[in-house]
Protein backbone atom coordinates (compact mmCIF):
# COMPACT_ATOMS: atom_id res chain seq x y z
CA UNK A 1 0.00 0.00 0.00
CA UNK A 2 1.25 3.17 -1.30
CA UNK A 3 2.57 5.61 2.00
CA UNK A 4 1.70 9.51 1.85
CA UNK A 5 2.01 12.02 3.98
CA UNK A 6 0.65 15.79 4.50
CA UNK A 7 2.64 18.55 3.38
CA UNK A 8 4.09 16.43 0.96
CA UNK A 9 3.37 12.58 0.03
CA UNK A 10 6.38 10.09 0.39
CA UNK A 11 5.88 8.88 -3.17
CA UNK A 12 7.69 10.53 -5.74
CA UNK A 13 5.13 13.07 -7.41
CA UNK A 14 7.52 15.26 -10.30
CA UNK A 15 7.41 18.85 -10.51
CA UNK A 16 4.51 20.66 -9.33
CA UNK A 17 1.68 21.12 -11.36
CA UNK A 18 1.75 23.57 -14.66
CA UNK A 19 -1.05 26.44 -14.29
CA UNK A 20 -2.44 27.87 -17.32
CA UNK A 21 -3.02 31.58 -18.50
CA UNK A 22 -7.13 31.55 -18.44
CA UNK A 23 -9.53 33.92 -19.40
CA UNK A 24 -12.90 35.51 -18.18
CA UNK A 25 -14.56 33.24 -21.10
CA UNK A 26 -13.31 30.06 -19.12
CA UNK A 27 -14.86 31.55 -16.11
CA UNK A 28 -17.93 31.56 -18.17
CA UNK A 29 -17.66 27.90 -20.07
CA UNK A 30 -16.99 26.60 -15.97
CA UNK A 31 -20.17 28.28 -14.93
CA UNK A 32 -22.12 27.12 -17.52
CA UNK A 33 -20.73 23.37 -17.23
CA UNK A 34 -21.28 23.60 -12.91
CA UNK A 35 -24.67 24.11 -14.41
CA UNK A 36 -24.97 21.45 -16.68
CA UNK A 37 -24.03 19.01 -13.89
CA UNK A 38 -26.63 20.53 -11.22
CA UNK A 39 -29.02 19.35 -13.93
CA UNK A 40 -27.53 15.94 -14.17
CA UNK A 41 -27.57 15.68 -10.64
CA UNK A 42 -29.82 17.65 -9.23
CA UNK A 43 -31.50 15.26 -6.80
CA UNK A 44 -28.49 14.00 -4.17
CA UNK A 45 -26.73 17.33 -4.73
CA UNK A 46 -29.25 19.53 -3.37
CA UNK A 47 -29.59 16.66 -0.35
CA UNK A 48 -25.61 17.26 -0.12
CA UNK A 49 -25.69 20.83 0.07
CA UNK A 50 -28.87 21.06 2.23
CA UNK A 51 -26.47 20.53 5.41
CA UNK A 52 -25.72 24.88 4.68
CA UNK A 53 -28.69 26.02 5.03
CA UNK A 54 -29.99 23.84 7.67
CA UNK A 55 -26.55 24.79 9.79
CA UNK A 56 -27.21 28.21 8.75
CA UNK A 57 -30.57 28.17 10.60
CA UNK A 58 -29.37 26.32 13.49
CA UNK A 59 -26.59 29.11 13.87
CA UNK A 60 -29.21 31.43 13.83
CA UNK A 61 -31.18 29.96 16.76
CA UNK A 62 -28.16 29.22 18.86
CA UNK A 63 -27.14 32.59 18.24
CA UNK A 64 -30.63 34.48 19.30
CA UNK A 65 -30.64 31.89 22.13
CA UNK A 66 -27.52 32.38 23.41
CA UNK A 67 -27.43 36.17 23.35
CA UNK A 68 -24.40 36.53 20.64
CA UNK A 69 -26.94 38.38 17.92
CA UNK A 70 -23.27 40.73 17.32
CA UNK A 71 -21.32 37.95 15.68
CA UNK A 72 -24.48 36.47 13.32
CA UNK A 73 -23.31 38.26 10.66
CA UNK A 74 -19.62 37.25 10.67
CA UNK A 75 -20.62 33.55 11.42
CA UNK A 76 -22.81 33.48 8.33
CA UNK A 77 -20.38 35.51 5.93
CA UNK A 78 -17.84 33.03 7.25
CA UNK A 79 -19.23 29.92 5.64
CA UNK A 80 -17.24 31.43 2.62
CA UNK A 81 -14.15 30.66 5.13
CA UNK A 82 -15.00 26.41 4.58
CA UNK A 83 -17.04 26.37 1.79
CA UNK A 84 -14.66 24.33 -0.11
CA UNK A 85 -14.45 22.04 2.48
CA UNK A 86 -18.71 21.44 1.88
CA UNK A 87 -17.85 21.27 -1.33
CA UNK A 88 -15.13 18.44 -1.98
CA UNK A 89 -18.20 16.04 -2.67
CA UNK A 90 -19.38 17.60 -5.46
CA UNK A 91 -15.62 18.04 -7.14
CA UNK A 92 -15.68 13.85 -6.88
CA UNK A 93 -19.40 14.35 -8.30
CA UNK A 94 -18.35 16.08 -11.83
CA UNK A 95 -14.67 14.37 -11.32
CA UNK A 96 -16.88 11.27 -11.85
CA UNK A 97 -18.99 12.79 -14.99
CA UNK A 98 -16.39 14.16 -16.48
CA UNK A 99 -15.23 10.78 -16.85
CA UNK A 100 -18.90 8.80 -17.43
CA UNK A 101 -19.01 7.15 -14.30
CA UNK A 102 -21.26 6.64 -12.01
CA UNK A 103 -22.10 9.54 -10.48
CA UNK A 104 -24.86 7.92 -7.55
CA UNK A 105 -24.63 10.51 -4.83
CA UNK A 106 -22.67 7.59 -2.18
CA UNK A 107 -19.84 8.30 -4.32
CA UNK A 108 -19.66 11.93 -3.13
CA UNK A 109 -18.08 9.96 0.20
CA UNK A 110 -14.96 8.48 -2.09
CA UNK A 111 -13.00 11.57 -0.57
CA UNK A 112 -12.21 9.17 2.07
CA UNK A 113 -10.35 6.52 0.24
CA UNK A 114 -8.61 9.26 -1.42
CA UNK A 115 -4.47 9.09 -1.12
CA UNK A 116 -4.65 12.29 -0.30
CA UNK A 117 -7.02 12.20 2.67
CA UNK A 118 -4.22 13.21 5.23
CA UNK A 119 -3.56 16.03 3.52
CA UNK A 120 -6.62 17.03 2.76
CA UNK A 121 -8.10 17.02 6.47
CA UNK A 122 -4.92 18.95 6.88
CA UNK A 123 -6.30 21.81 4.74
CA UNK A 124 -9.87 21.26 6.30
CA UNK A 125 -8.55 22.12 9.89
CA UNK A 126 -6.43 24.99 8.56
CA UNK A 127 -9.76 26.59 7.01
CA UNK A 128 -11.62 25.95 10.37
CA UNK A 129 -8.77 27.27 12.65
CA UNK A 130 -8.65 30.62 9.74
CA UNK A 131 -13.12 30.36 10.57
CA UNK A 132 -12.32 30.31 14.62
CA UNK A 133 -9.87 33.13 14.42
CA UNK A 134 -12.46 35.57 12.13
CA UNK A 135 -14.89 35.21 14.73
CA UNK A 136 -12.78 35.78 17.66
CA UNK A 137 -11.60 38.90 15.84
CA UNK A 138 -15.17 39.67 14.56
CA UNK A 139 -16.46 39.66 18.86
CA UNK A 140 -13.23 41.56 19.68
CA UNK A 141 -13.97 44.18 17.42
CA UNK A 142 -17.50 44.39 18.60
CA UNK A 143 -15.94 44.92 22.36
CA UNK A 144 -13.57 47.18 21.24
CA UNK A 145 -16.38 49.41 20.08
CA UNK A 146 -19.67 48.82 22.14
CA UNK A 147 -18.08 47.42 26.01
CA UNK A 148 -19.09 44.14 26.87
CA UNK A 149 -23.04 45.05 26.51
CA UNK A 150 -24.90 42.86 24.36
CA UNK A 151 -28.10 44.17 22.89
CA UNK A 152 -31.59 42.66 23.61
CA UNK A 153 -33.00 42.25 20.07
CA UNK A 154 -31.85 42.15 16.66
CA UNK A 155 -33.44 45.38 16.18
CA UNK A 156 -31.77 47.22 18.97
CA UNK A 157 -28.31 45.67 17.22
CA UNK A 158 -29.36 46.81 13.68
CA UNK A 159 -30.48 50.44 15.06
CA UNK A 160 -26.96 50.80 16.69
CA UNK A 161 -24.91 49.55 14.04
CA UNK A 162 -26.32 52.00 11.70
CA UNK A 163 -27.08 54.75 13.45
CA UNK A 164 -23.83 55.37 15.82
CA UNK A 165 -20.26 56.61 14.87
CA UNK A 166 -19.50 53.07 17.02
CA UNK A 167 -21.11 51.23 14.91
CA UNK A 168 -20.16 52.73 11.43
CA UNK A 169 -16.72 52.08 12.94
CA UNK A 170 -17.49 48.74 13.22
CA UNK A 171 -19.06 48.29 10.09
CA UNK A 172 -16.09 49.87 8.24
CA UNK A 173 -13.12 47.81 10.15
CA UNK A 174 -15.65 44.92 10.19
CA UNK A 175 -15.74 44.82 6.56
CA UNK A 176 -12.29 45.44 5.65
CA UNK A 177 -10.69 42.69 7.99
CA UNK A 178 -13.34 40.03 6.82
CA UNK A 179 -12.07 40.85 3.14
CA UNK A 180 -8.77 40.23 4.16
CA UNK A 181 -9.63 36.69 5.63
CA UNK A 182 -11.93 35.97 2.50
CA UNK A 183 -8.74 36.96 0.18
CA UNK A 184 -6.07 34.90 1.94
CA UNK A 185 -8.68 31.62 1.71
CA UNK A 186 -9.71 32.00 -1.81
CA UNK A 187 -5.51 32.80 -2.92
CA UNK A 188 -4.61 29.49 -0.58
CA UNK A 189 -7.74 27.71 -1.96
CA UNK A 190 -8.94 28.04 -5.30
CA UNK A 191 -7.88 24.71 -6.98
CA UNK A 192 -6.07 23.31 -3.43
CA UNK A 193 -9.03 20.92 -3.10
CA UNK A 194 -9.71 19.81 -6.58
CA UNK A 195 -6.19 19.35 -6.93
CA UNK A 196 -6.03 17.29 -3.68
CA UNK A 197 -8.47 15.10 -5.17
CA UNK A 198 -7.22 14.93 -8.30
CA UNK A 199 -3.43 14.09 -7.68
CA UNK A 200 -1.68 13.02 -4.75
CA UNK A 201 1.20 16.35 -4.46
CA UNK A 202 0.42 17.24 -0.32
CA UNK A 203 -1.46 20.28 0.83
CA UNK A 204 2.16 22.46 0.38
CA UNK A 205 2.21 21.53 -3.24
CA UNK A 206 -1.66 22.24 -2.93
CA UNK A 207 -1.27 25.87 -1.32
CA UNK A 208 1.61 26.82 -4.06
CA UNK A 209 -0.29 25.81 -6.90
CA UNK A 210 -3.10 27.97 -5.76
CA UNK A 211 -1.12 30.82 -5.78
CA UNK A 212 0.25 30.51 -8.51
CA UNK A 213 -2.98 30.18 -10.23
CA UNK A 214 -3.90 33.73 -8.73
CA UNK A 215 -0.75 35.20 -9.44
CA UNK A 216 -0.48 34.32 -13.01
CA UNK A 217 -4.06 34.89 -13.65
CA UNK A 218 -5.16 38.15 -11.11
CA UNK A 219 -8.09 39.80 -12.87
CA UNK A 220 -9.51 36.04 -14.00
CA UNK A 221 -9.13 35.17 -10.41
CA UNK A 222 -10.25 38.46 -8.84
CA UNK A 223 -13.52 38.32 -11.27
CA UNK A 224 -14.29 34.48 -10.19
CA UNK A 225 -13.56 36.11 -6.40
CA UNK A 226 -16.21 38.71 -6.87
CA UNK A 227 -18.53 35.98 -8.86
CA UNK A 228 -18.70 33.66 -5.60
CA UNK A 229 -19.05 36.50 -3.45
CA UNK A 230 -22.31 37.43 -4.90
CA UNK A 231 -23.54 34.06 -5.84
CA UNK A 232 -23.09 33.32 -1.48
CA UNK A 233 -25.10 36.55 -0.80
CA UNK A 234 -27.67 35.80 -2.95
CA UNK A 235 -27.69 32.41 -1.60
CA UNK A 236 -28.15 32.93 1.61
CA UNK A 237 -31.16 34.84 0.84
CA UNK A 238 -33.62 34.07 2.12
CA UNK A 239 -32.38 31.75 5.40
CA UNK A 240 -29.30 30.54 3.53
CA UNK A 241 -31.58 28.38 1.30
CA UNK A 242 -30.73 29.94 -1.48
CA UNK A 243 -27.34 27.99 -0.68
CA UNK A 244 -29.04 24.47 -1.54
CA UNK A 245 -29.05 26.04 -5.40
CA UNK A 246 -25.93 28.12 -5.55
CA UNK A 247 -23.01 26.22 -3.59
CA UNK A 248 -23.46 22.99 -6.02
CA UNK A 249 -23.69 25.09 -9.01
CA UNK A 250 -20.51 27.02 -7.73
CA UNK A 251 -18.93 23.79 -6.71
CA UNK A 252 -19.38 22.10 -9.78
CA UNK A 253 -18.11 25.24 -11.75
CA UNK A 254 -15.09 25.22 -9.38
CA UNK A 255 -13.81 21.48 -10.71
CA UNK A 256 -14.09 22.86 -14.28
CA UNK A 257 -12.40 25.87 -13.34
CA UNK A 258 -9.73 23.74 -11.71
CA UNK A 259 -9.12 21.45 -15.41
CA UNK A 260 -9.44 24.58 -17.25
CA UNK A 261 -6.43 26.32 -15.28
CA UNK A 262 -4.40 23.33 -14.76
CA UNK A 263 -2.60 21.41 -17.23
CA UNK A 264 -3.86 17.87 -17.13
CA UNK A 265 -1.45 15.25 -15.23
CA UNK A 266 0.24 12.81 -17.71
CA UNK A 267 -0.30 9.95 -14.98
CA UNK A 268 -3.85 10.18 -13.90
CA UNK A 269 -4.58 8.26 -10.33
CA UNK A 270 -6.03 5.16 -10.50
CA UNK A 271 -9.42 4.92 -9.85
CA UNK A 272 -10.98 3.32 -6.21
CA UNK A 273 -13.05 0.16 -6.80
CA UNK A 274 -14.78 -0.77 -3.69
CA UNK A 275 -15.42 -4.12 -2.92
CA UNK A 276 -19.04 -4.65 -1.69
CA UNK A 277 -20.04 -5.51 1.21
CA UNK A 278 -21.13 -9.05 2.25
CA UNK A 279 -23.85 -9.38 4.42
CA UNK A 280 -23.81 -9.73 8.16
CA UNK A 281 -24.97 -11.80 10.22
CA UNK A 282 -25.89 -12.31 14.09
CA UNK A 283 -23.02 -14.40 14.48
CA UNK A 284 -20.20 -12.16 13.32
CA UNK A 285 -21.74 -9.71 16.10
CA UNK A 286 -19.27 -7.80 16.82
CA UNK A 287 -16.77 -8.30 14.57
CA UNK A 288 -18.66 -7.27 11.37
CA UNK A 289 -18.50 -4.00 13.38
CA UNK A 290 -14.82 -3.38 12.02
CA UNK A 291 -14.67 -5.78 9.03
CA UNK A 292 -13.59 -2.92 7.07
CA UNK A 293 -9.99 -3.48 9.55
CA UNK A 294 -9.79 -7.08 7.94
CA UNK A 295 -10.36 -5.89 4.37
CA UNK A 296 -8.06 -3.69 4.23
CA UNK A 297 -5.32 -5.74 5.96
CA UNK A 298 -6.14 -8.74 3.45
CA UNK A 299 -5.65 -6.05 0.96
CA UNK A 300 -2.42 -4.93 1.59
CA UNK A 301 -1.01 -8.91 1.97
CA UNK A 302 -2.16 -9.14 -1.58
Amino acid sequence: MAQYGILAPKEQTGELPVVRSITPVDLKKALLRGLADFKAMPTHVIFLAMIYPVVGILIMRATFHLNIIPVLFPIASGFALIGPVAAIGLYELSRRRERGMDTSWIHAFDVFHSPSLKAIVALSLMLLTIFVVWIVIAQSLYISNFGYSQPTSIVEFINAILTTPAGHNLIILGNSIGFLFAVLVFVLNVVSFPLLLDRNVGTTAAIITSVKTVTKNPFTMALWGLIIAVGLVLGSLPFFFGLAIVLPILGHATWHLYRAVIEPDANPRPEYNPRPFKPSYAADFPASLFSFIWRDRDEDKN
